[in-house]
């Protein structure tokens, strides 16, 4: 090593330390780690805006690798670096998010460094990325955050929010159509805190990208307003910073750096080729690579004298110093502007305002009602009007799913202007709903919209949310065949119990107006599930709550509605949302004819898991097995909650083009239906 810069000391111990690591573990990806250290390296010590010692402070620049399967390289810096730890409630440790054991544990069971980078189990990765495509879509909402949030808080001679958002990606991302629906919607938003770093190695797992990929990304970004700059080679430490510098002074747009690499830097054999993307490097290549960087073939994890100084000289002395500086301003500006300041302080640790609630609407009993997308539309403008930072849009689909904030204030976000609290994602679903992961990363509620059958296209990113524990919000509004002549193509079948699939993700069907309130406030209170709240094209009834239970019950997922007259009950009818109104309708028949029926509106599976066995069997008295279940989508997993002896009125196959009684007809959602399998049920008991 003798000769080295400390410079390049330091580089070679990123290498080092990810060559070792995917060794030791015989399974990773070293090649880019390789590659990208010098571009990653640049970045940290002379340009980012981040506080080792202080890692969730909240002016910091964010750092995404997109291309989370170099999470080695990411590890490496976390570790260098010496950020600190963070509990799940906030608390700085004094101890290590990444220590030398983490490294050296690298892909291992309970390990803070798995084979991409988790959000929440590893303090220092800013979002979970590793699907292709998802890191660069969320970044996008943690820029718009950022934009939104100066713009919104912001005052003369109080700059609190002006971070800049760092992303490093790679082929894969820019083959991904998720990349180009993010890229699009930044450009046109001209979000100039936002930069990607684009590892251009003209390597995928196949082999070379010319088998499959021959686009002109610079072209491709000029056209959708992008700065574009390139770096010749990603060793060049002078070209980098004057990159970074050129990236940092544009203010206008977004910019991509093309960053032209060699993946597996330095291996004798295997660097340049796809051998060197997703396998360990073997002992030969890896004491050749060492050898080609004078760096000693042992001890593997080897941490030179000066290294972790030379970071704490950079990144983490200018870090200290700005966050010192940003906190001293902050003090001030609780002064100047207390409100706005404790809205930022609640905002950061996920609390509500006072009032927040005190207009939410109660609605009045209608037999005619309204679907219930119109009444949530209501609940989130009473909502929103005393939750400043519930910020969010729709996929070109306002006027359908009725969330646009029509409140005075509320304005748009926009290329001019990033203050308003209405987005408009565009057509585009799946960009949507990563930005909108973006914005919860950055403590903003934010909510996309689109129609229930587009969760195909925004599934990514809303598994993503729950495996990343944040409260993101999806409205997905016409949720059945209801929606009527729209057809099949429209009209979601099996989207339901997909979602509830997804661990720890909040399904949410309200059967009325009354319900849909109750399910806000569920979801305003979240503070690490994402929800999807599910709504009706269709009018329903507004529930009369003097004569059935209030709708509060929804609240715990499934509750008694209308309990049988006359004695225990002998059927129990289950329904969500829009065919909770079949239930009740056919309870009253039944009545009429002697059988006693138990309605319970299950709004959420998830809710309803939560609560007490012992509540659980009051809704649902585990002896009493005759049950049906109603909803207007697959049947599949309702034999969970009916048995397999008991009636699941749902789909068997798509929807057809046609007015909704008629579909109604068709399918077996009437209550003449609902009445012959409850007696059915009554008859085998």
């Amino acid at each position: 090593m003798a000769g080295q810069s400390i410079d390049q000391l330091c580089i070679n111990t990123i290498r080092t330390l990810a060559m070792d690591a995917v060794e030791k573990a015989n399974s990773g990806h070293p090649g880019a780690p390789m590659g990208l250290a010098p571009v990653a390296y640049q970045l940290w010590q002379q340009v980012l805006r981040y506080d080792p010692q202080d890692p969730i402070w909240p002016n910091r620049d964010r750092f995404v690798l997109s291309n989370g399967h170099a999470s080695m390289l990411l590890y490496s810096l976390l570790h260098l670096a010496g950020v600190r730890d963070v509990t799940r409630d906030y608390q700085v440790l004094d101890t290590p998010a990444v220590s030398m054991e983490d490294i050296q544990s690298f892909r291992q069971l309970d390990s803070r460094t798995p084979g991409h980078p988790e959000y929440r189990l590893t303090t220092g990765v800013e979002t979970t990325t590793g699907p292709l495509g998802q890191g660069v879509g969320t970044s996008v909402g943690m820029a718009m955050a950022g934009a939104w949030l100066g713009a919104h808080y912001n005052r003369p001679n109080f700059p609190i929010f002006d971070y800049r958002v760092w992303v490093l990606c790679g082929d894969g991302d820019m083959m991904e159509g998720v990349s180009a629906e993010a890229a699009s919607l930044a450009g046109h938003l001209k979000l100039g805190n936002l930069c990607w770093i684009y590892d251009f190695n003209h390597i995928t797992i196949e082999g070379k990208t010319d088998l499959a990929y021959s686009d002109d990304v610079a072209e491709r970004f000029r056209a959708y307003h992008w700065n574009v700059l390139v770096v010749e080679d990603a060793n060049d430490l002078e070209a980098l910073a004057k990159a970074y510098d050129a990236a940092k002074a544009t203010t206008d747009k977004p910019t991509m750096i093309i960053v032209h690499s060699v993946i597996g830097f330095g291996a004798p054999k295997k660097a340049g080729t796809a051998h060197a993307h997703g396998e360990a490097l073997g002992k030969e290549e890896l004491a050749g690579a060492k050898k080609a960087y004078g760096w000693p073939e042992s001890p593997p994890f080897l941490v030179p004298d000066g290294v972790r100084e030379r970071f704490q000289a950079g990144v983490g002395a200018r870090g200290k110093k700005l966050r010192a500086e940003w906190e001293a301003r902050f003090a001030d500006y609780r002064k100047a502007h207390p409100e706005l300041a404790d809205e930022l302080d609640r905002m950061q640790r996920r609390e509500l305002p006072e009032g927040w609630d005190q207009e939410l609407p109660t609605f009045p009993a209608d037999a005619k009602g309204m679907a219930t997308r119109v009444s949530g539309g209501k609940v989130l403008n009473a909502l929103a009007k005393h939750l400043p930072w519930l910020v969010g849009g729709a996929a070109d689909l306002a006027p359908s799913t009725k969330t646009l904030l029509t409140f005075d204030g509320a304005g748009a976000f926009g290329p001019a202007d990033h203050s308003g609290r209405n987005l408009h994602f565009g057509i585009r679903e799946h960009a949507m709903a990563a930005a909108v992961n973006g914005l919860a990363i950055s403590k903003i509620r934010g909510y996309g919209a689109t129609f229930l059958i587009f969760t195909d296209y925004a599934r990514p990113a809303i598994r993503l949310s729950s495996l990343m524990e944040v409260p993101s919000i999806f409205v997905m509004t016409h949720d059945s065949i209801g929606l009527g002549e729209d057809g099949p193509t429209h009209q979601p079948i099996e989207q339901l119990m997909s979602l509830r699939a997804i661990p720890g993700l909040l399904v949410l069907r309200p059967c009325d107006a009354n319900e849909t309130t109750e399910m806000w406030k569920v979801i305003a209170r979240s503070k690490k599930h994402p929800a999807v709240l599910v709504l009706t094209r269709q009018d329903v009834p507004t529930l009369d709550r003097s004569v059935f239970a209030p709708a509060s019950g929804a609240a715990k997922g499934a509750y008694v509605l209308a309990e049988a007259e006359g004695g225990a009950p002998e059927v129990i009818l289950i329904g969500t949302g829009s065919e909770v109104s079949l239930c009740v309708e056919a309870r009253q028949k039944l009545a009429a004819e002697g059988i006693r029926a138990r309605v319970v509106s299950m709004p959420s599976w998830e809710l309803f898991d939560q609560q007490p066995a012992e509540y659980r069997a009051q809704v649902l008295p585990p002896a009493l097995k005759a049950r049906v279940s109603v909803e207007q989508g697959t049947v599949f997993g309702w034999e969970r909650f009916v048995g397999e002896s008991g009636a699941r009125i749902g789909m068997h196959s798509f929807g057809a083009s046609a007015p909704i009684k008629d579909l109604q007809q068709r399918f077996g959602f009437t209550v003449e239906h609902v009445v012959k399998a409850a007696k059915a049920q009554v008859g085998k008991a």
